[in-house]
């Protein structure tokens, strides 16, 4: 990327580069922003909060335990399966002080999924929302997990409040199924024994892992994204690099509504803003829309990050419309391609542009975004960010020109250090430190960077990736199926719904079975919403299924009947 299109429009202030050695670790990063900010609230969570001098106590406090009583070493895999409440970031900053590696898991995952990802990332320790404990309880004989610390929603809400909630998910909403899993030790327990150990600082180099965050793969099951310390610390820095002149020390309250397990969110939300000394108020469960617009009513927000689905959401929420947004300085989205009827209708209501990036697990995630000083949705997802090269490249590798679609390639010290455990996906994904994204884009002569297609096989969910290989070799284990084929169709709730095709091995195959089967072996979101059945799938001359007749045959509406489940 020539510097010339930046200099064209980069918002005045923002800087081209920023120094990914400014921190040696988010651990150094996190212990200069707790100190100096101390009695600054850091999280908020159902109304209980938490000040950064008690985050950084209780996060030694974590990390001692670790040490002392289970003798963790730094480099181990630590595993966190929970929704966005306050055990969260004290885990989260008490395994990093610790030196080791954070495992973020989707506390949905499945048995199968979970256990791929405990023993493909050699985790020995997990913190686990008791709701979905026996999830782990299912699987914890086959992976290397020997520790583990359970909770419940209301265990740092303190006093009556933490006891109610508990009581109510429990016993009332019974949300928390039974499970066995005797080596458990309760979240409280840890931070209180811990108070009483002591906690040996951790050398922890530039270099060393932070992050393994699994996503899919067009091949094979999902693979563990290899993120270390100065990739975080180098994304950190080019989002303040874009944000600094939007954002003031002390003064920000950020919607956390977006799962802190998601990149996305640990990224934007959970470590930015702790540079302002800003708060991020955790909502547990967005899906509740009535409840998320009463929440936001009791606080004079300053930013929010959100999927298009989220913010489509609220906008039709009754009660959203009459919320103050009189602190609100911006609104990020991102995770899938954020639609013109939602970014108008946003900046209607609110009177704030709703601005959009794009961004890779791969890379931290940020790669580009859209100015904070742009008035208007122009349907990009705006510029690199600061220290980031792109190519637009063509099937042979040459850069094309201006407007031109190519494959989007990015160098940059946010570029992750490889897939875990698979160095040919690692080679096959990083030429020369350059990162193939695989998305088709295009740039026009100011910069500025539009997707005009995606990996031509991945679905987006409400702004999850699914990939089509680990849906159909899932269908493919029922017995009644020949073949299976998985697309993405449009849909105006979730961006893309998922439609298997479905060859049969059994004439009394019922939609219904398959639909039954695919909730016993994937995460909810992966549930498709449609399944068809067809006689025989389009292939290549090789044998291989041809995923884009498929799409063409959806498109036209044509071939076999479908039936809707409820998955979703």
């Amino acid at each position: 990327m020539e510097k010339v299109w930046l200099e064209k429009s980069y918002p005045t202030g923002v800087p081209f580069e920023i120094d990914p050695d400014k921190y040696s670790s988010l651990v150094e990063m996190f212990e200069t922003y707790t100190s100096k900010y101390q009695n600054n609230t850091a999280f908020i969570n159902m109304d209980a909060s938490i000040t950064y001098q008690e985050l950084a106590e209780q996060a030694r406090a974590f990390a001692a335990y670790l040490q002392t009583q289970w003798h963790f070493q730094p480099g181990d895999k630590f595993a966190i399966m929970m929704p966005n409440c306050l055990q969260y970031p004290v885990a989260l900053f008490g395994a990093l002080l610790a030196g080791l590696t954070v495992v973020n898991v989707n506390p949905l995952y499945t048995a199968r999924e979970l256990e791929h990802l405990l023993a493909d990332s050699d985790t020995k320790g997990i913190l686990i929302i008791e709701n979905f404990a026996h999830t782990l309880a299912e699987v914890i004989d086959n992976t290397k997990v020997k520790h583990v610390i359970v909770t419940g929603l209301g265990d740092r809400l303190g006093g009556l409040k933490g006891f109610m909630v508990n009581a109510v998910v429990k016993h009332i909403k019974k949300m928390v199924p039974k499970y066995h899993l005797p080596q458990s030790v309760k979240f409280n327990q840890v931070i209180s024994a811990g108070q009483n150990a002591t906690y040996t600082s951790v050398d922890i180099k530039p270099t060393d892992l932070a992050f393994l965050q699994y996503t899919g793969g067009t091949t094979g099951p999902s693979k563990g994204v290899m993120i270390t310390h100065r990739n975080m610390v180098a994304n950190l820095e080019q989002s303040k690099a874009m944000t600094n002149p939007v954002f003031e020390v002390n003064q920000e309250i950020m919607v956390t509504a977006l799962p802190l397990y998601h990149i996305f969110a640990l990224n934007a939300n959970c470590l930015c803003f702790i540079a302002y000394g800003g708060t991020n108020l955790l909502i547990t469960n967005p899906k509740d829309m009535p409840g998320f617009v009463k929440e936001l009513s009791k606080y004079r927000f300053t930013a929010i990050t959100g999927v298009n689905t989220l913010f489509n959401g609220l906008i039709h929420t009754p009660g959203f419309e009459k919320l103050d947004f009189s602190g609100l300085k911006t609104a990020l989205g991102g995770g899938m391609a954020v639609q013109r009827p939602v970014a108008e209708k946003w900046q209607d209501i609110t009177g704030v542009r709703l601005l959009e990036g794009y961004g890779l697990t791969e890379c931290c995630p940020m790669v580009t975004i859209s100015p904070y000083d742009q008035t208007e949705f122009n349907g990009s997802i705006g510029l690199p960010a600061a220290s980031t090269e792109i190519r637009l490249v063509d099937e042979q590798g040459v850069d094309v020109g201006i407007e031109e679609p190519g494959e989007l390639w990015v160098k940059g010290p946010q570029v992750m250090k490889g897939y875990l455990n698979r160095p040919d996906a690692t080679a096959e994904a990083i030429e020369d430190g350059w990162f193939k994204t695989g998305d088709i884009a295009t740039m026009d002569e100011n910069g500025y960077f539009r997707i005009v297609d995606r990996k031509k096989d991945m679905i987006i969910v409400s702004g999850f990736n699914v990939y089509p290989n680990e849906l159909e070799e899932v269908m493919a284990t029922h017995e009644g199926v020949l073949e299976a084929a998985a697309i993405g169709i449009p849909c105006a709730a979730t961006g893309e719904k998922i439609r298997i095709y479905i060859v049969k091995k059994q004439a009394d195959l019922t939609q219904d079975s398959l639909i039954a089967h695919a909730r016993e072996n994937l995460t909810k979101y992966k549930v498709p919403k449609e399944i068809v059945f067809i006689d025989e799938m389009p292939k290549s001359n090789v044998g291989k299924i041809l995923r884009k007749e498929l799409r063409v045959l959806a498109a036209n509406n044509t071939a076999g009947s479908s039936a809707k489940s409820e998955a979703a």
